[in-house]
């Protein structure tokens, strides 16, 4: 099944402190002239609906939502559930949340990959496997309900705030799918952002390229 035949809304995740990157919001680095922020947004690009958890980027981004995990900096799993709620706020749900972290700018490679197989399958979502069998639990699909449990559950007994992504998916069957070479690197380090030829200072030098165009399907 093509990814924009499924039914998915996105909760990008671009809070985190950045403390290894000397306090420079991820989101802001360019990678091939796009901020990582745009990069991930294309590639959510065929959702319904998509909310960006983290802070703005101070420009209006057309058919995205931003939000934040309250309290600021509570972890991952805080800020989906702060993502699924801003969701639940504008309609209806998708049966699927596609979630992801917004520093892997070649994501987008393992998008198709991942849709297909939680179409296709019964587990409660699917989650890229590196080609060294590292499991990135910030790029996968997962069935909104069971999300929406999960995060409940950890709530109900005090562990959602600075709960880890690994927590809220404890109670998930979920389907590792192991995605195309280097779709899943990401930029923790100034050595990561190296290796994919993002270096200090690069985010200063981008050139204000066109955002993505979104699927604005059941924004209206």
């Amino acid at each position: 099944m093509e990814q924009n035949r499924l039914d998915f809304d996105a909760v990008i995740l671009a809070g985190g402190r950045s403390s290894r990157l000397d306090g420079v919001p991820k989101q802001d680095l360019v990678f091939r002239r796009d901020t990582l922020l745009q990069r991930a947004l294309a590639a959510a690009a065929g959702a319904s609906r998509t909310v960006v958890v983290g802070p703005g980027p101070g420009h209006t981004v057309p058919g995205v939502l931003f939000c934040r995990e309250q309290p600021e900096f509570a972890g991952p799993a805080a800020a989906i559930s702060a993502g699924l709620e801003a969701l639940a706020q504008e309609g209806r749900a998708a049966e699927f949340t596609l979630v992801l972290a917004c520093d892997m700018p070649l994501v987008r490679d393992a998008i198709g990959a991942l849709a297909a197989a939680v179409a296709l399958g019964e587990a409660d979502g699917a989650v890229a496997r590196s080609e060294d069998g590292r499991l990135q639990p910030l790029a996968g699909f997962y069935r909104t309900a069971a999300l929406k449990r999960s995060a409940a559950e950890l709530s109900s007994r005090g562990a959602l705030i600075n709960g880890s992504v690994r927590s809220l998916l404890a109670s998930l069957e979920v389907q590792p799918v192991t995605v195309p070479a280097g779709s899943t690197a990401d930029v923790d380090t100034w050595d990561d952002a190296a290796a994919l030829g993002i270096v200090a200072g690069n985010q200063d030098k981008g050139q204000g390229p066109a955002q993505p165009q979104l699927n604005r399907e059941a924004r209206s």
